[in-house]
């Protein structure tokens, strides 16, 4: 389904990403992890089309989008939660999950979808999507956006941030259902309870990939490593 094909990218001089080489396949859960500033979010953002490459091809469905850009891509099945969720002025929740949903949906349905994600449907669906809401509300409200939208693949860059606990395990709940219903995901993210739930995990460190694999194979190498260098006061992932 994505084939990224020798991705690099720079910024200041500095290389972010080099010679990512890499493919997931369709119906695949995938997580990234890896140390802060190891070029994780800057990945996925590539992957949207935020950023573009300095070299290198992307490939999705068989189709180059290289050169195409947010709109493109999105209209070709990929969607996108961002780290801080962008609040639309004028919207009502409702109308943005209506909008996901590409047409009017019953209101059960649209409620079901923030119950989904921890929020009480009767006090948010006729909300306005501006500043008076939360940054875990918001990010709560995008999550749910993004399952109505029902994409072929979901990037999720750190869902797991300004998310309280109980939220949190609700939010793995909403992965699994999206997950179970065939959407392909990828999601960066530190979080144990995250990487358990995955497909493969991919760990990135000075912007390169320096292991993949199935959870099975990484997860018990990251937490044997995350031990040792808690006594040396590193951090892994």
């Amino acid at each position: 389904m994505l084939e990224l094909i020798d991705i690099c990218f720079s910024r200041d001089n500095k290389h972010i990403l080099k010679n990512i080489n890499l493919k997931i396949d369709s119906k695949k859960f995938v997580a990234i992890t890896g140390p802060n500033g190891s070029g994780k979010s800057t990945l996925a953002k590539i992957i949207m089309g935020i950023n573009q490459p300095d070299s290198g091809k992307i490939i999705f469905d068989g189709q180059d989008i290289t050169n195409m850009g947010i709109t493109e891509r999105a209209k070709l099945g990929i969607g996108f939660a961002f780290q801080q969720p962008v609040a639309f002025k004028g919207l009502t929740v409702k109308d943005l999950i209506e909008i996901a949903a590409g047409g009017p949906i019953k209101l059960g349905i649209a409620c079901d979808y923030l119950s989904d994600v921890g929020l009480c449907a009767k006090e948010y669906i006729d909300r306005e999507l501006n500043s008076k809401l939360s940054g875990g509300e918001l990010k709560r409200i995008e999550i749910a956006m993004l399952a109505a939208k029902q994409s072929n693949l979901t990037i999720f860059d750190e869902p797991e941030a300004g998310i309280d606990l109980w939220s949190f395990n609700s939010l793995i709940n909403v992965f699994e259902k999206m997950h179970n219903n065939n959407s392909s995901i990828i999601v960066i993210s530190h979080q144990e309870k995250i990487l358990k739930i995955s497909d493969e995990i991919i760990l990135l460190e000075g912007g390169q990939i320096v292991d993949i694999g199935t959870k099975d194979v990484i997860l018990p190498k990251l937490l044997n490593l995350s031990k040792q260098c808690k006594m040396l006061d590193k951090e892994v992932f």
